[in-house]
């Protein structure tokens, strides 16, 4: 008997159960729930420390519904909070660990620019030099003689270990990793409960239970359904952000642009697009304001015509080097707290992961380590990503 999947492979199936499914065991030393970037990093992380591991995932892989999909995410360092500074340079020791250990380039570095007025740069530039993060503070005359595609309006910085992040490419080299190093992953499979156990946590499926020491939640704009009632989270609001592509006016010019961050009313975000834009040069260019309110099984898909105009009128005005018609269009989800921090702690046997908030991508790798030390019951070295005390 076969049964059709998601993404229309076919399965067998044992007395109704799928194959792969049947194949597991009743208990499980970890079960990582989420296989976007924090989960597959966390399912790699513990493969390697010798974790017997399953990774479940409820949609395809490829999949374009939540926060981890497509070819371009911004690695930076610029931060005005110095432990986010110390974090993004352990951040890129592991991405070069990473890209030695699949064989691969996943981060290329491009160089990055801030611009906006003085009290948005400064403190940057600040915490940067504090760190001894490499830097050089720009005027906007400087800017346009470097990169005459810009024009750029008050204090600019730049800073040269910016870049860009393939996501998919990512996710592909840790779930090949970790399946190589023992862990097994399961997709179009989802969740349907959580309880907590004496011995660790129950997970039920549709079709199999499943009896886990240790369970990584890392769903993103699912964990908090996933949760509800089993653990208390502070608030997190899931929003649908677009994303507008640009193509260059010299479709020959194929030098590599930098990354830029305008503070200088909505901040706007720019960065090399990759695959997903479908010209080469491409820029992808869209708001951090928070977007649309939504939940992540009935989103709208309707492109928001406010933040279109915005980014639109924000390239004419920025980006003498780009054509101001997008030449393609994206959402992706924001899963946000209150203070775009995240959340990375442990609940006894649950170990919950929302990390988004917009700027989480470039810390894959090392939120993967974290949730991997939560596992084995060690102490994350920051309290600001902790859970609210239990009530």
């Amino acid at each position: 008997m076969t049964t059709q999947s998601l993404s229309g492979s076919r399965r067998s199936t044992r007395g109704g159960v799928r194959d792969d499914l049947a194949l597991l065991p009743d208990r499980v030393d970890v079960v990582v729930i989420g296989l976007g970037l924090m989960g597959s990093a966390a399912t790699w992380a513990l493969t390697r420390r010798g974790h017997e591991v399953v990774a479940l995932d409820a949609l395809e892989a490829g999949h374009r519904r939540g926060s981890s999909h497509g070819s371009s995410r911004i690695f930076r360092r610029a931060y005005p909070q110095s432990d986010y500074v110390a974090m993004t340079g352990r951040a890129l020791e592991l991405w070069r660990e990473l890209e030695r250990a699949a064989g691969t380039t996943l981060l290329v570095t491009t160089g990055g620019l801030d611009h906006g007025p003085r009290r948005a740069v400064r403190p940057l530039l600040e915490a940067l030099r504090a760190s001894g993060v490499a830097c050089t503070p720009l005027s906007a005359r400087e800017v346009g003689e470097r990169w005459p595609h810009l024009r750029l309006e008050g204090d600019a910085l730049y800073h040269p270990e910016a870049g860009v992040i393939d996501p998919e490419a990512t996710m592909a080299a840790t779930a090949r990793l970790a399946t190589g190093g023992g862990a097994r992953v399961v997709r179009e499979v989802p969740v349907e409960a959580l309880e907590p156990a004496a011995a660790g946590v129950v997970v039920r499926l549709s079709d199999r239970v499943l009896r886990a020491r240790r369970v990584v939640v890392a769903a993103g704009p699912w964990t908090p359904k996933l949760l509800a009632g089993v653990i208390d989270l502070p608030p997190l609001t899931v929003t649908e952000q677009a994303v507008f592509h640009f193509a260059r006016h010299d479709p020959d010019d194929g030098s590599l642009w930098p990354t830029v961050i305008a503070n200088t009313g909505r901040e706007v975000y720019a960065l090399p697009g990759g695959r997903d834009g479908g010209v080469a040069g491409n820029m992808k260019l869209g708001e951090h304001t928070p977007g649309r309110v939504t939940d992540p099984d009935a989103r709208s898909g309707r492109t928001d015509l406010r933040q279109r105009s915005y980014v639109i009128e924000h390239v004419r005005r920025f980006w003498p080097g780009l054509a101001p018609e997008p030449v393609a269009t994206y959402d992706c989800l924001y899963t946000r707290t209150a203070n775009d921090d995240f959340v990375i702690d442990r609940r006894g046997a649950l170990v919950v992961c929302s990390a988004c908030s917009g700027h989480a991508a470039k810390f894959a790798p090392l939120i993967g380590e974290w949730l991997a030390d939560l596992v084995e019951g060690r102490a994350l070295p920051l309290g600001r990503f902790s859970l609210p005390p239990a009530s």
